[in-house]
């Protein structure tokens, strides 16, 4: 019964982790596996087989979500983006009092002020958000077709990046694809690879592994060898992580506006700005509950 409980919960993980502003470490705490995930990843070759028998469960659970809901979110960014965006940025906006309250009890807990490095670390984190979507002059769709060499190690890299956000409570690692400009092109190859797999088109399938692969296998990188890095940073700096993610996480609805924008158009009409500012406090209601469930 466990095991298949753990599924359910890996499942909602798994939601959390494709949907941009939802934080899927702060599903995992609200979950209550997240100590229990980070323990087995950490550990994972001192206690091979307890901590693979801890994780496979959320695992299988995590791909389930994953998969399913890859249809729906395609979905909602190609027929509604702007109350879809509205919806992302009410969830970011749900989890500030959460990080904010993390960032305070660092400071009590180490006795640390709110300082030059942390304002540093704010700024940079900020400017990067901000600056990013800037740079890029083309569709993130585009980027992903028949990609080469450059772009193959790009997608490994963006997938250790990605995955090590994913681990931090309060930190949508959807949300630092979508910054980085790869959230799109992911999306749409995972559901062109998931169509050809089901219709057994070989073509299609290995277009899709060219992009997936590499991906995926940062991924599983970043989980495993970053996880110890980030366990650090909170034990050790924690305000200045904290300080840096804020920074991250107050830009990133400028972000999440310019990227839908540029590969969606918003057609706003009076309808879908009322549907988008009730989605929005709905998505912050959500984040915040989830959030302060995993902080009793």
């Amino acid at each position: 019964m466990k095991f298949i409980i753990d599924i359910v919960k890996g499942i909602f993980v798994g939601v959390a982790n494709i949907i941009p502003g939802v934080s899927g470490g702060t599903m995992a705490v609200s979950m209550g596996i997240y100590d229990r995930m980070i323990s087995a990843i950490t550990n994972l070759f001192k206690q091979f087989k307890k901590s693979v028998i801890s994780l496979l469960p959320i695992g299988i659970g995590c791909v389930i979500g994953l998969v399913g809901f890859t249809y729906a979110i395609q979905y909602l960014l190609a027929n509604q983006p702007f109350p879809t965006c509205l919806a992302f940025i009410g969830m970011i906006l749900g989890g500030v009092p959460i990080l904010v309250a993390n960032l305070k009890k660092g400071m009590r807990a180490t006795h640390t002020k709110f300082g030059v490095v942390q304002v540093i670390a704010f700024l940079a984190l900020f400017a990067l958000v901000i600056v990013m979507p800037l740079m890029k002059s083309e569709g993130q769709s585009a980027s992903l077709t028949d990609p080469g060499v450059v772009t193959i190690l790009k997608l490994f890299l963006v997938g250790i990046v990605a995955s090590a956000t994913m681990v931090i409570p309060g930190v949508s690692g959807s949300l630092v694809l979508m910054i980085l400009g790869y959230y799109y092109g992911i999306i749409d190859t995972l559901k062109s690879f998931l169509d050809s797999l089901a219709a057994f088109e070989m073509d299609g399938i290995l277009a899709g592994g060219i992009v997936l692969v590499p991906f995926g296998i940062g991924v599983l990188l970043g989980i495993f060898l970053i996880a110890k890095l980030i366990d650090y940073l909170f034990r050790r700096h924690s305000v200045t992580t904290y300080s840096a993610i804020m920074g991250l996480i107050v830009a990133s609805p400028f972000a999440i506006i310019y990227n839908v924008m540029q590969e969606s158009g918003m057609r706003i009409t009076v309808l879908n700005t009322i549907a988008g500012v009730v989605l929005l406090a709905a998505g912050a209601v959500f984040t915040y509950v989830m959030g302060s469930k995993g902080e009793e």
